[in-house]
């Protein structure tokens, strides 16, 4: 992301001051998991150990393959129909059914207790065990098997009440609408908590290509945090009575920050991370915002009519100022074409 916003700066599609004035809102990456019914998670628990048991050699007493099989049919059915108490006592015998099968494993894992090979089994076993004992009011839950980081997280959304991600912070400066920050937060904290880490990710982003930005606009979940923030002026419209009249005109565009969370999401395929664990939603994040500005950088490179010959010139002068490490280095300089029309 770094390389984006030096080639903007560097063919002047945007100014050196146009980075003191960021816009900084949250939002949901999704994780690509299904819906997290409580009886589809017993079944995939009770499934998953059950199969990982046999690969590794245990034998086991029962498997209720054809009762949970039943089981599931008839929650579906009941949860349909909204017969909640016929639902609650099929999803009771799923829960008695993944406690016994993994009593049976847990009693036959004892027997091999310094069995490396048994690594994933007891990381399965750990999970299921989770899944089995939550209950629906707990905290921290087990939304699925494969992804134990997923959190649900509601953002006030009529057509969307819950979403089940991970919070997603991002930056753009206020008149261009470059992303200059892209992080996640693991928790769901509050907003105005994130504010800091965003704006020293910003601020490390734009080592050497600009000062550390001054001011910030954000939502009125952003409240509260001046102290944690003195060196720079936080505006919402919590505060419009003691707004200049300019910082109220700057601050309607506060807003502009939305259709750049929608073009992520519908455009650059922010909208569901494919990729493993925390740290595959942190680079999912950073890669949708990197994809964005180079779609960005297009745009701005045909409307400012660049030849071929100035990229390759450009390209050149910035992989000397990087040095030979830099991945900038690998781009080919005969891949330039003067086709920008219509981007």
């Amino acid at each position: 992301m770094h390389i984006t916003l030096r080639v903007a700066v560097a063919i002047q599609a945007i100014p050196v001051e146009a980075f003191q004035s960021l816009i900084v809102d949250s939002t949901v990456q999704e994780k690509a998991i299904a819906h997290p019914t409580d009886s589809r998670l017993l079944e995939i628990a009770r499934y998953q150990i059950i199969k990982a048991a046999q690969r590794v050699g245990f034998r086991l007493k029962q498997t209720f393959a054809q009762e949970a099989r039943d089981l599931r049919r008839r929650a579906g059915g009941y949860a349909h129909a909204r017969q909640f108490k016929r639902l609650h006592k099929v999803l009771r015998r799923q829960r008695t059914i993944l406690g016994t099968v993994l009593r049976d494993i847990q009693r036959q894992r004892l027997s091999r207790p310094d069995s490396p090979d048994l690594a994933g089994l007891d990381t399965l076993l750990e999970r299921a065990e989770r899944r089995q004992t939550q209950q629906p009011k707990d905290k921290n839950k087990l939304y699925a098997l494969h992804a134990p980081e997923v959190e649900c997280i509601g953002k006030g959304k009529a057509r969307k009440p819950y979403e089940f991600g991970v919070k997603t912070g991002l930056a753009t400066t206020h008149s261009h609408s470059l992303i200059v920050g892209a992080r996640t937060f693991p928790g769901n904290p509050y907003d105005g908590h994130t504010l800091n880490e965003q704006l020293e990710q910003a601020t490390i982003l734009l080592e050497g290509i600009a000062p550390p930005p001054k001011t910030v606009y954000v939502d009125l979940g952003y409240r509260g945090v001046d102290e944690d923030n003195p060196d720079i002026e936080i505006i919402h419209r919590g505060k419009l009575k003691s707004l200049t009249q300019d910082q109220r005109q700057a601050l309607k565009r506060r807003q502009a920050i939305e259709p750049v969370i929608g073009h992520l999401k519908s455009d650059h395929r922010m909208d569901r991370c494919w990729l493993k664990g925390a740290t595959g939603d942190a680079l999912h994040a950073i890669l949708c915002a990197i994809g964005y500005n180079l779609r960005w950088l297009l745009r701005a490179i045909a409307r400012l009519n660049l030849s071929p010959a100035f990229l390759r010139r450009l390209i050149s002068a910035l992989c000397r100022q990087m040095g030979p490490t830099d991945p900038l280095n690998q781009l080919p300089m005969s891949g330039f074409r003067g086709q920008y029309a219509g981007i």
